[in-house]
């Protein structure tokens, strides 16, 4: 019942980076529907990718005590392989506070997409994987996987 935003007003700018990755498991029929341009709903990669990078953008407003941020950029990179769809997004910024929630959301919702855009020919799409990769940038410096 204590919830409450941290306050990093008296925090340094300094250059943020994080790395998300996550996967969309498919049936052999999703795969080949979506690497074929077969999906109804359109070009499941392009879409999931746009969508990954909105959710970046979108993130202090469906995650209530992550500070808005002001990102200096946003990648994701979709890659079907070997009956899955991998995902890796990668978010900065020069900011107070670090850019991993930014980088979660941008896989998670591109992960999503590919869910929603595909779950006509499998609805039995597993989605997992979700992790921070690496984060650089602010007191607690370098972490990678």
């Amino acid at each position: 019942g204590n919830a409450r935003m941290v306050d990093v007003g008296g925090k340094p700018l300094t250059d943020r980076v994080a790395i998300a990755e996550g996967w969309v498991d498919l049936s052999p029929e999703a795969y080949e529907a979506i690497t074929s341009g077969r999906i109804k709903k359109g070009d499941v990669l392009s879409i999931a990718q746009l969508a990954g990078i909105q959710g970046a953008k979108r993130t202090a407003d469906l995650i209530p005590l992550c500070h808005p941020l002001p990102l200096d950029g946003v990648e994701v990179e979709v890659q079907p392989t070997e009956g899955r769809v991998r995902i890796r997004a990668r978010a900065h910024a020069r900011w107070k506070t670090g850019v991993e929630m930014e980088a979660l959301t941008a896989a998670s919702v591109t992960a999503l997409t590919v869910y929603d855009m595909a779950k006509a020919v499998d609805k039995g799409m597993e989605i997992g994987g979700l992790r921070v990769v690496l984060k650089d940038g602010g007191k607690s410096g370098r972490y990678e996987a």
